[in-house]
């Protein structure tokens, strides 16, 4: 069973930045795809960006690409997404997932099932 626990959100101003954190407990992290979604009030649930098991492989979605940057510490179980130059818009609650392997280098389409969820993690980026 894999458990996952985002952190890192928070209020902060248009233009501002923020680090959420993923923490993993699973016996062998390093055999995960991870990924990064999010969930604003009254939408649908979306794809941010995605990150393979070897880390050498990343996507993002067209509206944070160039703001947002996913990485992976495959020694102390974690994920990271650092959030760049924040607009309103950006406010959600932001999920972390994790799906097993394919490949080292395989990311999961941005639509795909992961297997494993958070709890999330709220981001509020005032205007």
């Amino acid at each position: 069973q894999v458990q996952l626990v985002e952190s890192g959100g928070g209020l902060v101003q248009s233009g501002g930045s923020l680090t959420l954190s993923c923490a993993a407990s699973v016996g062998t992290f390093g055999r995960y795809a991870m990924g990064w979604f999010r969930q604003a009030p009254g939408k649908e649930r979306e794809f941010v960006a995605a990150i393979s098991w070897s880390g050498t492989s990343t996507s993002y979605a067209d509206s944070v690409k160039g703001r947002f940057t996913i990485s992976r510490d495959s020694a102390k179980n974690t994920v990271t997404l650092q959030t760049n130059s924040l607009k309103p818009e950006d406010t959600a609650v932001y999920f972390c997932a994790a799906v097993p392997v394919r490949g080292s280098t395989w990311l999961p389409p941005p639509n795909y099932e992961y297997d494993y969820w958070g709890q999330g993690t709220q981001v509020t980026v005032s205007s």
